[in-house]
């Protein structure tokens, strides 16, 4: 039995004539076309840098400086010193139990730490050191806050002044604006705890020194009272202005069997 093979026969022949289909083009690579993909490249890798730098980071770095605030403060627990304040009554005032009057403090060197700060509003893991100056290499970033040269000392009268950054390395004063009157500051010193109490928040311009004198934006005028000025960048991720948080002495708490001062539980108002 013979089978028919003429159809495959001529689709064989077919198939043999037909011409193979064209290659398709390669794509040409064009300097243009590699440059886009770079900047594209690039884009994304700032853009993870930012996120780093302005969130994760300053989290992570913020969280270093509370431990070492802590670590500060147990130390200064172990080991205390004995201030030796004085008992005072002010003339004219209602009477009741004498006010302790704080101990003299000498000026910290230059990136010296010398004090823990305690701002409950802000939570109750905030307890950033503070150092002497406000150079951003040397205390600024690596220790958290600052302290100006030749202000005053926590519970001193006149301005006792302090730095921090913002939106970056930590953000010590990242929500300094969020602070209410009466909010406790409190400045934590191997010799005891200074109380402030927060009263307001003004913006000037950069060169706007003032914010620093004995008596903040009084030239010329003799201080009086002791105060706490607190400085930061505004707004958060620029430096067009600064934000200028103030507050008054409250109350010096020495390093007692007694502990710390009801202001660090009860500071918010």
């Amino acid at each position: 039995m013979q089978t028919d093979t003429q159809p495959q026969t001529r689709r064989a022949r077919r198939s043999a004539s037909a011409p193979a289909p064209a290659p398709r083009p390669r794509r040409r690579v064009s300097v243009v076309g590699v440059i886009g993909d770079l900047l594209v490249t690039a884009g994304v890798v700032v853009l993870l840098f930012v996120v780093w730098q302005l969130w994760i980071g300053d989290a992570i770095i913020g969280a270093q400086f509370k431990d070492e605030g802590k670590e500060l403060s147990q130390q200064w627990a172990a080991d205390p010193v004995a201030p030796s304040p004085t008992a005072s009554v002010v003339p004219g005032q209602p009477t009741g139990p004498p006010t302790t009057e704080p101990p003299v403090l000498g000026q910290p060197g230059d990136a010296e730490r010398f004090g823990v700060v305690y701002i409950p509003r802000l939570g109750p893991d905030y307890h950033f050191t503070v150092a002497g100056g406000v150079s951003a290499s040397r205390t600024l970033d690596p220790i958290g806050l600052g302290h100006y040269p030749d202000t005053a000392m926590p519970g001193q009268v006149g301005n006792f002044a302090i730095a921090g950054h913002r939106g970056s390395h930590g953000a010590p004063f990242a929500d300094l604006p969020s602070l209410r009157v009466g909010d406790a500051v409190v400045i934590e010193t191997q010799e005891g705890w200074f109380t402030y109490r927060y009263r307001n928040l003004e913006y000037v311009q950069p060169d706007g020194v003032n914010v620093l004198l004995p008596l903040p934006q009084q030239p010329q005028v003799e201080a009086t009272d002791r105060i706490i000025t607190m400085t930061t960048c505004s707004p958060r991720y620029g430096f067009s202005e600064r934000a200028i948080a103030y507050g008054v002495f409250e109350s010096f708490t020495p390093r007692t069997d007694a502990g710390p001062p009801l202001s660090l539980t009860t500071g918010a108002a």
